[in-house]
């Protein structure tokens, strides 16, 4: 059997005039994907887990579900074509991703969400049978940096959980864009390997833990300038970008040694290996950088013999140039097995995603048995595997065809000048200055303690603005925070932190504790004298917590606060108790010679309600709940609250003057706000 098509099988040189459709319909594509997986996982957590309600064995099966559906793409590409099965995959995702604009949370979020992720992996599998190996590389790893670069540029808050009509807009026109490539992409009788499909799953976990968040930054300080978080953004997406040319001109096969280019494919898997290991352990910066552009390198090794996917099944593929200038494959005696082997290996990629992302994040409730850093540590080594296996199986067969070196080296040169402008731009569009410090004269402030559960509201819609802007209207001088996440994947991957400081005009000073995105925070603009963290046991509960203590100027005092969200109480709440002690140790009155205790406040999500055992043991350390006798305010749940977990409790030296706890829909725990004076 002879088959001949018209589209190109190696990257477009001069003289050649190669339709580009496939490539936007991959980035495109990919772009709604991840955007449907920021909002199914978190949508996972808050609405069907109801935040620990579900038990993880059935968010595991109804998260598997959705997984696995889109394997019934497999028989009916038998009854139709790949081409008509991943046309209709794209027409859902592009259906779902504007009804999830739509949408106002709820079940309808969650089903939605579900749907599209089932919708993309299934314009995946059409994708990995009839796409042109050539755009494969650059259109997975496009997709991904396009994703995390919009993501940057929209201060990590996306455009799905935005109202009004520009987010509308934007959304309409890139399905629009997705939705003619697809119609105007030819199908290839050559697709890209099975080995590049099945990466994609394990590298789009990776993206999202690493690329396009704040893994760049350290985390455990307070606020960084504006200039120095500029930068960090502008080399993310220079990175993103440079990802993007490595997937592009590696997948081209340059004419070179053999030893040589199986050196470069293993050099891209051992720095992707490095630079996840080096993240986990803490490392902050570089790491994040060089598994970006590492994870380029690996999806263009992994596809770069695309030239050789008819060869290996039986046939043999031979390209030419027409009167026309088109360039022309023909493959005689392929039997069509890689795509179908790459569609089920985009499937099963996918799974491996899945599988990862459960592991990972369910450590931080569960007992593993091992380190969750281990998880993305061996989807690195899966995907560098992969690279050196394909990398020594093709040199054993290369035909030198490709472009020459020159060709190559021309290459970067021209993408830094398209990748400079929006690198700079959303620099430009992140910039934030912290605010000046304001001290307060009286001797009066006001606190607002909440735990904010990642600003997923009681709906599963993301809150960051809303709680800002209530917050807002209460004139807070401090602002304690519990379950602050900073960029987890599984809750899409936002900086609620930065974002509610932008939306209040105050500094930040972040706490971590389950690990370094996730933990307490404290906003306020009052002059700080001293802050620090304490980490505090686990006493057999897999979830992280510590005590952030912070000393601040009130006037001409000084006010000690320790903020925390005890996981285990029983156990923390007597280190929680020293810490208080510690902070109480004598400060001198300006103007006097006199020496007393400093009042110190502690509060946060307690876990704990006030006729517990372990209120006594911080009653123990000289404080006292003023909010029993201010009505007693339940905090939990936000939407029927029956009981007080959340506290503010303060020594002597301090009075509350007024307190409640307003019933707003932005979290499942209700904020309390404490108007308090100094004695």
């Amino acid at each position: 059997m002879t088959e001949t098509a018209r589209q190109p099988h190696t990257p477009p040189a001069r003289g050649l005039s190669a339709p580009s459709w496939p490539l936007v319909m991959l980035v495109t594509g990919v772009m709604l994907l991840f955007d449907v997986v920021r909002v199914f996982l978190p949508s996972l957590i808050t609405l069907y887990g109801r935040a620990g309600e579900t038990a993880p064995e059935s968010m595991g099966m109804y998260a598997a579900l959705w997984f696995v559906l889109p394997f019934a793409a497999v028989p009916a590409a038998r009854l139709a074509s790949p081409r008509i099965v991943g046309a209709v995959g794209a027409v859902a995702l592009a259906a779902a991703r504007l009804c999830l604009q739509a949408a106002d949370g709820g079940t309808p979020q969650l089903l939605l969400a579900s749907a599209g992720v089932t919708a993309g992996l299934v314009f995946l599998y059409g994708c990995a049978r009839t796409t042109a190996g050539t755009w494969v590389p650059a259109g997975l790893i496009g997709g991904l940096a396009g994703s995390s670069i919009l993501h940057l540029a929209l201060d990590r808050m996306d455009l799905v959980w935005r109202d009004g009509p520009l987010p509308w807009i934007a959304v309409v026109v890139l399905c629009t864009a997705f939705l003619w490539s697809v119609r105007l992409s030819p199908a290839s009788p050559v697709p890209a390997p099975a080995t590049v499909w099945f990466a994609f799953g394990p590298m789009l976990l990776l993206a999202g833990m690493y690329c396009g968040g704040p893994a760049v930054l350290a985390q455990h300080s307070g606020q960084h300038g504006a200039p120095f978080t500029a930068l960090a953004v502008v080399l993310q997406v220079a990175a993103l970008c440079a990802a993007v040319v490595c997937a592009w001109t590696t997948s081209w096969g340059v004419r070179t040694r053999r030893s040589r280019w199986a050196s470069w494919d293993l050099a891209a898997g051992l720095f992707l290996v490095a630079g996840v290991a080096a993240a986990e352990i803490g490392v902050q910066g570089l790491p994040a950088l060089v598994t970006t552009v590492a994870l380029g390198a690996c999806a263009g090794a992994a596809g770069r013999h695309a030239g050789t996917a008819a060869e290996s099944t039986g046939g043999r593929a031979s390209i030419t140039e027409s009167a026309d200038g088109r360039a022309v494959v023909t493959r005689t005696g392929g039997r069509g097995a890689t795509g179908q082997r790459g569609g089920v290996a985009a499937l099963a990629g996918m799974l491996v995603f899945l599988v990862g992302a459960f592991l990972y994040y369910a450590a931080f409730d569960t007992d593993l048995g091992f380190p969750n850093a281990l998880v993305p540590v061996a989807l690195a080594v899966l995907v560098a595997v992969l690279v050196a296996v394909v990398a020594v199986r093709a040199g054993r067969r290369h035909r030198a065809a490709g472009i020459d070196g020159q060709a190559a080296r021309r290459a970067p040169r021209r993408w830094v000048l398209i990748a400079l402008p929006p690198a700079l731009l959303t620099g430009l569009l992140t910039w934030q200055s912290p605010p000046a410090t304001k001290a307060i004269t009286g001797n009066e402030f006001t606190l607002v303690a909440y735990n904010i559960r990642m600003g997923f509201g009681l709906g599963g819609r993301l809150d960051l603005d809303r709680i800002a802007a209530w917050a807002a209207t209460r004139r807070p001088d401090v602002v304690l925070m519990s379950e602050v996440d900073r960029g987890w994947l599984l809750n899409g991957g936002h900086d609620d932190l930065a974002r509610i400081a932008r939306g209040l005009g105050m500094r930040y000073y972040f706490a971590p504790a389950a690990d370094r995105l996730w933990g307490d925070a404290l906003l306020t603009n009052l002059p700080v004298a001293g802050i620090g963290s304490t980490r505090l046991g686990r006493y057999g509960y897999p979830t992280g917590a510590q005590a952030q203590s912070i000393v601040l100027k009130v006037g001409d005092h000084e006010v000690g606060i320790v903020n925390t969200h005890l996981q285990e109480p029983r156990g923390q709440a007597p280190e929680v108790a020293a810490i208080a002690r510690r902070l109480a140790a004598t400060s001198r009155t300006p103007g006097t010679a006199v020496a007393a205790p400093r009042p110190v406040i502690v509060a946060g999500d307690l876990n704990t309600t006030p006729s517990d055992p372990q209120m006594r043991v911080l009653e123990a350390a000289g404080l006292s709940d003023p909010l029993r006798a201010l009505g007693d305010p339940p905090t939990s749940p936000a939407d029927a609250p029956v009981r007080r977990i959340d506290h503010v409790l303060i020594s002597d030296g301090l009075t509350a003057v007024a307190a409640d706890a307003p019933r707003v829909p932005f979290s499942d725990h209700l904020p309390l706000v404490v108007r308090l004076r100094l004695d």
